[in-house]
């Protein structure tokens, strides 16, 4: 059993930054599958950004260059770098990880980005 809990969320004006923080209950150190999800209102949950093998990224169109995954094994925490943000950016954020065969959620943190 692995829990997420992730911080970091909440209100920030158009061009402001955040970063959300996703602590694991167990050491991340093996774990090769993670990543943020985002879900808007009256939308689908979609993947944000992703941590896989070897440490590559990868990114949705829609925050490329705008956003950074990173990982601090000693923390047993993963990070979602968010600059730029735009008002499309509102959603609450989840983050997920595969471990021992099974998909783990966090709880998700409210990003609302609003003048």
């Amino acid at each position: 059993q692995v829990q997420l809990v992730e911080s970091g969320g909440g209100l920030v004006e158009p061009g402001g930054s955040l970063t959300l923080s996703c602590a694991a209950s167990v050491s991340i150190f093996s774990i090769y599958d993670m990543g943020w999800y985002r879900q808007a209102p009256g939308k689908q949950r979609e993947v944000v950004a992703a941590l896989l093998t070897g440490d590559s990224t990868d990114y949705a169109d829609s925050v490329k260059g705008r956003f950074t995954i990173s990982r601090d094994n000693a923390k047993n925490t993963m990070y979602l770098q968010m600059n730029s943000l735009k008002a499309e950016d509102t959603a609450v954020y989840y983050c997920t990880v595969a471990y021992r065969g099974r998909r783990y959620w966090g709880q998700g943190t409210q990003v609302t980005v609003s003048s």
